[in-house]
This record gives structure tokens, sequence and C-alpha cells, in this order.
């Protein structure tokens, strides 16, 4: 079974899936790819449609998830305190709005990204007509800069 998942799984379905995922997201999706011998603009490309896909999903959907794990008094300390770290990173956000959101997203620290950006979004009532492109070109600007880091950084073992 592992074998035919490994045989399945192509280098773009790795990158793509790595920057779907929470906390690594593009941040760590763009050196995989780098890494895995993609050329440096497919790796981008293939990384920026990866960590975008989860967006629409978090905008629409965790909030009905939120308000259901809140209803057990076991999640509801868990949803609790991942509300008030999200909020409590958002500060920018709110402050700004939705070129705060845009910030958010787009300087890729450990701790910001789509994953927390779509879920503040969420929690301070941001219409998905301003959030999603606000996280769409956030995200591409972080994607800019990692890919720039990384060129960067790998050219500089080339000899």
């Amino acid at each position: 079974m592992l074998e035919m998942i490994k045989a399945i799984m192509t280098n773009e379905l790795k990158v793509m899936f790595t920057a779907a995922l929470p906390i690594i997201e593009i941040k760590g999706a763009i050196p995989l790819g780098l890494s895995l011998g993609m050329n440096p603009w497919h790796a981008l490309l293939i990384s920026l449609l990866g960590s975008i896909i989860p967006v629409p999903f978090i905008l629409f959907g965790i909030r009905p998830v939120l308000n259901a794990l809140k209803r057990s008094s076991f999640f509801q300390r868990i949803t609790d305190h991942i509300e008030m770290k999200t909020i409590n990173k958002s500060h920018r956000i709110q402050k700004y709005g939705v070129w705060g959101l845009f910030l958010f997203v787009a300087i890729p620290l450990p701790g910001t990204g789509v994953w927390t950006g779509s879920l503040a979004a969420v929690l301070l009532d941001i219409r998905f007509k301003w959030a999603f492109p606000a996280i769409l070109f956030g995200n591409l600007m972080a994607g800019i800069i990692i890919f720039s880091l990384s060129n960067g950084i790998i050219a500089l073992f080339r000899f």
C-alpha cells in the first residue's frame, strides 16, 4: 500500500500537499520543490496553488466547526485557546483591516500565513470578497519572498 502511494505521489503533488498543510504552507513547499529538483518557477506556481486551496474551506467552513466544537467542554478550551491566540496575533489586521490581512499573510514568519490569516478573517468578520483577495495576494507576496530567499541561498552554494 505504501509503495502504491509513493508511486502515485509525483513531485508536484508532494509540493502541493505540503503547501496546503498548516504551519508549513508555502514557506516549506517552495524549498521542498527546489530540493526535489523542480524548476524554481514551477515550484513557486505549484506551491501557490497548493497553499490557496484551503482558504475558501476555512473562510466558509470554520465558523460552524468552531461552534460545534464549543458545545463540548473538552473542545471548548481548545477552540477558545485557538481563537485567543489568533486574535492576539491579529492586532495589525484589526488596525489596518484588509491591508493588515494582506501584510499578515505576506510576511513569511512562523505563525503567519493563509491558515492563520483565514482564521483571523473569519474571527474578525471580514467578508469573503475582501478577505480572499487579500489572502491570495499576501500569499503571492510571501511566495515571492521565499522564492527569492531560496534561490539566493541555493545560488550561493553553486560553484
